[in-house]
């Protein structure tokens, strides 16, 4: 969809959750003019291998916010002992389906299953993830074209521009290389005219790249290892990082935090997302937007 920029902000806190909401109504919107003009319902499949409970709830959240948006969804479920080859059949069977236009395989998966195959075998033509190599290669090219982008950093640069920050110009710093979020995180920024600085366990005088960082995105998976201190006064802080750690106060006994000190933070940075409610909600809006855009391509291709 054509995302409009809107302020939601309070104080300083940018509301992922807000921004989240209106971003899957205005994907819903998109898909009833899809059915109504081409009679094609975007369709997602999620396949889930195990047992795991934190991998069910997230993709019953996933297939939830699918529906919510009108979207088809299916949900492949797959015993822990599931062999590869069988699981290539699955991946293979949902390629060549018609009503399914985005595959998302929820990881982990078990150990005697190789990753990289399973996720390599989905069409570039329906990874909603845009994980695999082609999709990757052309986010890094200049003028590359992705068919879909990763959701999380995607889900960063959305804030950003609904939050009237305009990267352009400007030194951001991505703390974290990772193949999920760091490196897609830094291309993105680069397309968009800043000059990153991406850091990582082996950086040297972390705090003076810090100091000089317009824009920081926290995606190391340390809690709240990002000190007020080491920012730059009016710097917009986005914080990936989603951790647990020991709360004696909560019923739970724990609470979530992200890699960034988020008390410290808020008093030198002009702008920062909260941890809960701040980049979350925005992986989901994410994936239902790569996968209306994947429907929509296969309207492009057969044109």
């Amino acid at each position: 969809p054509t995302f409009s920029v809107c302020f939601y902000t309070k104080g300083n806190l940018i509301d992922g959750k807000k921004i989240a909401e209106v971003i899957r109504m205005e994907i819903k919107k998109d898909v009833e003019d899809l059915k109504t003009k081409y009679g094609i319902t975007p369709g997602i499949a999620t396949v889930i291998v195990g047992q795991r409970k934190d991998s069910e709830s997230y993709v019953n959240a996933k297939g939830k916010a699918a529906i919510e948006a009108g979207m088809y969804s299916k949900k492949v479920k797959l015993n822990e002992d599931v062999s590869q080859s069988a699981l290539l059949d699955v991946i293979n069977q949902l390629n060549t389906d018609d009503k399914i236009h985005g595959i998302l395989v929820q990881l982990p998966l078990p150990d005697h299953i190789n990753s990289e195959v399973i996720l390599s075998t989905i069409n570039v033509t329906k990874d909603v993830d845009g994980f695999s190599a082609e999709n990757i290669g052309r986010l890094c090219l200049k003028k590359g074209h992705p068919f879909a982008i990763p959701c999380t950093p995607l889900g960063c640069m959305e804030l950003l521009k609904r939050s009237g920050i305009n990267p352009s110009g400007k030194h951001a710093v991505v703390l974290g290389r990772s193949d999920i979020v760091g490196m897609p995180m830094a291309n993105l920024l680069i397309k968009s005219d800043a000059t990153v600085t991406v850091c990582h366990s082996k950086t040297e005088n972390l705090e003076e790249h810090m100091k000089r960082a317009d824009i920081v995105i926290a995606a190391l998976g340390k809690p709240e290892f990002v000190r007020g201190s080491w920012l730059k006064e009016g710097c917009v802080v986005i914080d990936v990082g989603i951790n647990s750690v020991p709360d004696k106060t909560s019923s739970k006994g724990y609470k979530l935090v992200g890699d960034v000190n988020f008390e410290e933070a808020k008093q030198v940075a002009s702008k920062i997302t909260p941890v809960p409610g701040g980049v979350g909600p925005m992986t989901i809006a994410m994936l239902l937007n790569n996968t209306l855009n994947l429907a929509k391509a296969t309207i492009n291709r057969k044109n």
